[in-house]
């Protein structure tokens, strides 16, 4: 094993550090409590200090000037094992001669362990020839980085390569791997021995400290650990919400962008972290909302488009879905630039303190791509160095081409068995560590192919994540649709498990809501739970989350303002982004003085909002959608850390009262009526269709009753025409009146009265494009 120090720059971490120190590790050849140290007589690892710059394995390949190999056998980790240890000659300045302890090691579990004799490393390659682990000292050795060169015959099990190391700091080390082996790009293989890797199992990841620090575009992403800080606190009256599927209401927000504009108020230093959140739940509990679907949150590079000159290089990606590691949180969501090890703890604090107001922590996750690219642009940080032709779905056909189902550049190997027991490993680590209560997984279809791409009936991750006791008390979502073209919608692999973005809701009701003929029916459908699609086996309605609004597309304020995208902004020349809205601007294209249409606008939300909050299903809101967020019609803001996408405070205050009120109001209705989100759908019994004319292609109003055991029936209807209609009334329920609840007609605080005004006739006049809700009360 050939052991160089090399001095590796690291831009962030050692352009502070002034002066040289060494490191000594403490080799105690008597310390009888560790009985992996061989006998007294063991000899130390001598090290050089080296200022030659890393640059792969080359450098160490011809100093074996002066050292000499021992072996000897002693029982290692429970099992016989050869213990094996290099010694180099003394360099002349010995006060910079790092001593340490090695051994060969043990397989499992993957990463960064701390076993009985130190600090145990190992990582999974395949088809590698050459491994060698990259350590580096923030605080020793003046940034120079410590490179061991893996033996295959001693430090490999299987494909895992792995060695452990006594002495080694607890913390505060970062480190790497440089991995050679063939160079057949035809075959799949992307090895560049000259690239420090990420460790995919490192828990921790250190880059840059800021978001968006332009001056730090090109850091180096490297693995830490951390075996010295206390286990997190979590309290003793601590306890996980456990809300029942059929009871959420998800509100989908990114953490950077819900705080860190200005006009949140907070401190600088927590604007657009985990700890800013934290400062903005009396919001969340104020609009009602129980559960959080937070916008990705594992390690991404913000910067990713500002590498190379490109027409996005202005872009700075504030969504995240670009995954560079899927155990360690995002860094730079920590406060003040706190960096990884700060972002654990904080992310854990914001974790309990929503699980503290009764809200639950949904991770929308990215394991469809990474961040490493396509072959005309590669960016090679991790898996593609590591072993490309495991992790990334090829085209054996097409001179070893990356498949791309993502429309990102790379397709994770999803179903490959080492890379699916890394997704398993992954969310477990998020569900026990973490606390999380559920995932969303983005573009899922894509974990519905095989190792070829092409699509699986019964995909062995899907099961595994279905079936897995760990995962068993979480929520699992999927996006069931790719860039493939594989659209899942009703037809997912779910085991009974799995819910979905039902993506034809979200269509129907949009296509109603704005007067598109022909709607009604697919409207009622929706609305009532869509059993076309979910009752199936032992799904349920709140396997369809229903949604208007995501991150993606228009916001709900852009739905009803814009008939036409506008993109320009994302140096796409317009090609990207959907062109299927189904939206409409009222009569005007974007922004407007015009009292009627502000007024029509005003209108259309609200009855989407009611709409989505009287549905059986999960009802799922956008971040902002609660005061008319608008991103100018901009329906793929991905790029832009900005107004377009932060959180505009100023704009609840000023709306707290109108819109935002009747938000909060309709959300806590559906919480407290039953009726809106039962168990199980709908029968025959439980619902009254006012409606003779469902084959009447030009009919765009729909009344209906829910019934409630308790007499408590609610009547609804939805008017999506141009004109007035007058709607007869059905008798309430024996001894019981009609209570007006809501008319969108209205204006705030008429539009919603919780408690109902009464003295509702045998007709009602719906004005145009509009609704009301009247409940059955004594």
């Amino acid at each position: 094993m050939l052991l160089h120090l090399h001095h590796h720059h690291h831009p962030l971490l050692y352009d502070s550090i002034a002066t040289k120190a060494s490191m000594i590790a403490s080799v105690m050849s008597n310390n009888t409590s560790r009985s992996c140290i061989g006998p007294s007589h063991v000899s130390e690892m001598r090290l050089k200090l080296s200022k030659q710059a890393s640059g792969g394995n080359a450098p160490g390949l011809s100093r074996k000037t002066g050292s000499h190999v021992k072996h000897w056998t002693t029982n290692v980790y429970g099992q016989r094992a050869q213990e094996r240890v290099l010694e180099e000659e003394a360099p002349q300045v010995s006060e910079t001669t790092p001593s340490i302890k090695i051994f060969p090691g043990q397989a499992f579990p993957l990463g960064v362990s701390e076993v009985e004799s130190g600090i145990n490393f190992a990582i999974f390659s395949q088809h590698a020839s050459a491994v060698t682990l990259c350590l580096s000292f923030p605080e020793r050795w003046d940034g120079k980085m410590m490179e061991l060169t893996l033996d295959r015959h001693v430090n490999k099990t299987g494909d895992i390569w792995h060695i452990c190391i006594e002495d080694l700091p607890r913390s505060n080390v970062l480190y790497g791997y440089h991995i050679d082996g063939p160079r057949d790009w035809h075959r799949g293989h992307r090895f560049d021995s000259s690239i420090v890797l990420l460790d995919p199992y490192a828990k921790l990841v250190e880059g840059r400290r800021y978001f968006g620090d332009a001056s730090k575009k090109f850091s180096n992403f490297l693995g830490t650990y951390d075996f010295e800080s206390l286990p997190f606190d979590w309290g003793e009256t601590y306890k996980l919400p456990n809300i029942p599927e059929k009871d959420l209401v998800i509100y989908e927000m990114n953490v950077r962008a819900f705080t860190f504009d200005e006009s949140s108020e907070l401190d600088p230093k927590i604007r657009g972290s985990y700890l800013g959140v934290i400062e903005k739940i009396p919001h969340l509990l104020e609009l009602g909302i129980n559960a959080v679907e937070l916008l990705p949150v594992f390690e991404f590079d913000e910067l990713e488009f500002q590498r190379r000159p490109n027409p996005r290089d202005h872009l700075i990606n504030t969504w995240g879905y670009s995954t560079i590691n899927f155990f360690a949180p995002m860094s730079r969501y920590a406060s003040d630039g706190g960096g990884p090890l700060n972002a654990s703890r904080e992310f854990k604090e914001m974790v309990k303190a929503l699980h503290g107001a009764g809200i639950e922590v949904i991770l929308d996750v990215v394991y469809n791509h990474t961040n490493e690219a396509d072959d005309a642009n590669p960016y090679t940080t991790s898996f593609r160095g590591i072993d490309n032709k495991v992790y990334y779905m090829l085209d054996v056909n097409n001179n070893g081409q990356l498949l791309n189902f993502s429309g990102c550049g790379n397709t994770l190997n999803c179903n490959h068995p080492v890379v699916m027991e890394l997704i398993l490993d992954s969310l477990r680590h998020w569900v026990v560590d973490y606390h999380v209560d559920g995932f969303r997984f983005d573009l899922t279809s894509v974990l519905c192919r095989g190792t070829d791409g092409s699509p699986l009936n019964a995909p062995p991750l899907i099961r595994a994540i279905a079936k897995d006791s760990v995962l068993s008390r979480c929520k699992i979502i999927a996006e069931p649709w790719d860039c493939g073209g594989l659209y899942l919608v009703g037809r997912f692999p779910n085991w009974d498990r799995w819910a979905e973005w039902n993506g034809k809701y979200r269509d129907d009701i949009r296509r109603y809501i704005k007067g598109d003929t022909g709607m009604k029916g697919s409207f009622a459908t929706r609305v009532s739970g869509s059993a076309d699609l979910y009752k199936v086996n032992k799904r349920k309605p709140y396997h369809s989350v229903n949604f208007v609004i995501a991150h993606d597309g228009f916001t709900l304020y852009d739905l009803v303002s814009y008939n036409f995208k506008h993109n320009d902004a994302n140096g796409e020349g317009g090609n990207d982004g959907g062109n299927d809205n189904f939206s409409w601007n009222c009569g005007f294209e974007g922004e407007t003085d015009d009292i009627s249409i502000k007024s029509l606008r005003s209108r259309q939300m609200k009855n989407f909002h009611l709409a989505l909050m009287i549905s059986q299903g999960t009802p799922m809101m956008l971040m902002g959608d609660e005061y008319g967020h608008t991103r100018y019609g901009n329906n793929n803001s991905y790029g832009h850390d900005t107004t377009i996408n932060h959180f505009q405070w100023g704009q609840l205050d000023t709306r707290k009262s109108s819109l935002f009120r009747f938000f909060a109001k309709a959300i806590q209705f559906r919480q407290t009526h039953n009726v809106f989100h039962r168990e199980n759908f709908l029968n025959k019994g439980d619902v009254t269709w006012h409606e003779d004319n469902w084959d009447n292609y030009e009919s765009k109003f729909l009344a209906f009753t829910l019934h409630d055991n308790n007499g408590g029936d609610i009547y609804l209807a939805f008017n999506a025409h141009d004109y007035s209609v007058r709607a007869s009334i059905p008798r309430p329920p024996v001894n019981k009146s009609w209570f007006r609840v809501v008319d969108t007609n209205l204006e705030s605080p008429d539009d919603f009265v919780t408690d109902g005004v009464p003295g509702i006739g045998s007709t009602y006049n719906v004005a145009p494009y509009s609704s009301i809700l009247l409940e059955a009360k004594l």
